[in-house]
């Protein structure tokens, strides 16, 4: 997937500005940075929720602009922090919706296989949302999002309403679901320690503008500049005080 010279203004907010990334297939990279700096922006501009004003995104050579958009959404997963599942219908029904929508008449097997997938019962099948924690109801979510079986996954601060155990157990579900089956993931994330721990590489935004791309070691030995300093300072300050406890 790549990104050139991507603009976005919201009246006199230049929320992206001229942004360019190069994102190779099977990466998992996160997007960090403070809020307003362009991270959900960035990437609702991929499957056209966001217009840009200026530049272009292309996904395996072609222009996400091209053809309908819902035949590219149905290539591409997207998670969101409150899950966005329909409270009136079962968790099959939100699982299918994408199948359905693409024109499977009896989508039950898959709904089965992808319940397996993000480890839930299959009787959760016929449950409703308000029955579900909050944790259980992400799993949903994520389902929900590799239905069609897409091969990039955005995911816009999708565990950010969870409790820190739950918050962890799933964000290590995710990454072994991601390699396993060879996806390409997007996250973004106000926690620093999460994007560390969870991607291959990180950029931090600024303003609309890319400030670092590096590697979490590479951030961690204070390579990505004065902007990603002060992001890794948090955790790094967290886990300093942390041990300072035990001694």
């Amino acid at each position: 997937m790549t990104l050139n010279g991507v603009t976005k203004t919201y009246g006199g907010t230049r929320a992206l500005d001229d942004v360019s990334l190069d994102v190779t297939a099977g990466a998992f990279v996160a997007l960090v940075g403070g809020s307003g700096s362009g991270k959900s922006t960035l990437i609702r501009t991929i499957n056209r929720l966001v217009t840009p004003d200026a530049g272009h995104i292309e996904i395996g050579g072609a222009d996400v602009q091209d053809g309908p958009a819902h035949l590219l959404r149905r290539r591409i997963g997207h998670v969101i922090q409150n899950t966005g599942l329909f409270p009136h219908m079962s968790v099959a029904a939100n699982i299918a919706i994408g199948l359905r929508i693409a024109g499977e008449r009896d989508p039950a097997a898959r709904v089965a296989e992808l319940l397996d997938l993000v480890d839930l019962p299959r009787d959760f099948a016929n449950r409703m949302h308000a029955t579900l924690s909050g944790g259980q109801a992400q799993r949903v979510g994520i389902a929900r999002a590799l239905a069609t079986a897409p091969g990039l996954m955005l995911l816009d601060e999708p565990f950010g309403a969870l409790d820190p155990i739950t918050r962890d157990a799933l964000g290590r579900a995710y990454r072994a679901l991601h390699d396993r089956l060879g996806l390409t993931s997007i996250l973004v994330t106000h926690d620093m320690a999460e994007a560390l721990l969870m991607a291959d590489r990180v950029i931090v935004l600024k303003d609309g503008r890319i400030a670092a791309d590096c590697t979490p070691a590479e951030l961690l030995r204070g390579e990505g500049g004065e902007a990603a300093r002060a992001l890794v300072e948090v955790p790094k300050g967290q886990a300093e005080r942390l041990a300072e406890m035990t001694r």
